[in-house]
């Protein structure tokens, strides 16, 4: 089985740098993510009719880059490695050593949007659809940056597409789940929710799909990818990934299934009136 698998190159996750200054194959693909997200980002302003900005774009950005990088690295110490943080609290500042989680990051950016729409008198939904479309860009950039650096590999298979990663000290063929995840959480996750969203929904609906679409494409994925060496599998063959995201699974069917009823009755009272 190990015989016909793909050797993944060796990849140096620096790019370049110059004296301390080091541009990282990891750090460059959330950029991308990032400069994606901004050009849909004010396109998507430019046709709100006057609802958006392209300042408010930007502030908006800014708060959900905070929410992403607080929340990530608060979620990743509290979710997958609580106990060595009791043991040690100052970890959590050690942001060098790596480690950063979605499911914290997620709950960063829903604290970033709370906080900005409270600031701009917008409500949660209003501006949770407008970032709805955006967050699979830079999920399907960071899963990228995750295969380049050779890291978060899946479980040993024997499929045709198998590969060995430098990295795994057992040197098994295994999937390379990140692609699974770079295409089903961005590429998929992206075109459900814009051509659903082309022509305008109920308030709610586009951070409904969200909520649901990351959640079943990231428990389906937990199938395929190794889960954290300190934590193995929670309940059987259940990983803390897969646990983590079927809240989002439920909230986001539950919200669609609200907004679309509470759609309807709207549209109804304006029929009427």
């Amino acid at each position: 089985m190990t015989s016909d698998a793909i050797i993944f190159p060796q990849i140096n996750p620096i790019i370049f740098e110059i004296g301390p200054i080091a541009l990282r194959w990891y750090g460059l693909m959330y950029l991308v993510g990032f400069i994606l997200a901004m050009v849909i980002a004010n396109k998507a302003a430019d046709k709100s009719k006057g609802l958006w900005n392209r300042e408010q774009v930007s502030d908006l950005l800014f708060y959900g880059f905070l929410g992403v990088i607080l929340g990530g690295r608060i979620g990743y110490v509290l979710f997958y490695n609580f106990d060595y943080f009791l043991s040690d609290p100052i970890y959590l500042f050690k942001i060098w050593t790596g480690g950063m989680s979605f499911h914290g990051g997620l709950l960063g950016v829903l604290t970033a949007i709370f906080l900005f729409a409270r600031k701009e008198k917008k409500t949660f939904l209003q501006v949770g659809d407008f970032v709805a479309p955006l967050v699979p860009l830079g999920l399907g950039a960071g899963r990228i940056g995750n295969f380049i650096n050779a890291e978060l590999w899946g479980r040993e298979t024997d499929v045709s597409w198998a590969m060995i990663f430098p990295t795994d000290p057992l040197g098994l063929a295994r999937h390379p789940s990140q692609l699974y995840e770079f295409f089903l959480e961005g590429i998929v996750l992206f075109a459900i929710i814009y051509f659903v969203c082309r022509k305008p929904k109920p308030t709610g609906v586009a951070s409904g799909l969200f909520l649901a679409g990351y959640g079943s494409f990231r428990f389906i994925v937990e199938f395929y990818r190794e889960p954290d060496a300190h934590l193995g599998f929670i309940f059987s063959f259940i990983s803390m990934g897969q646990i983590l995201s079927l809240p989002m699974i439920i909230g986001g069917v539950a919200l669609i299934i609200w907004a679309m009823k509470k759609g309807t009755i709207e549209q109804n009272n304006k029929s009427k009136a």
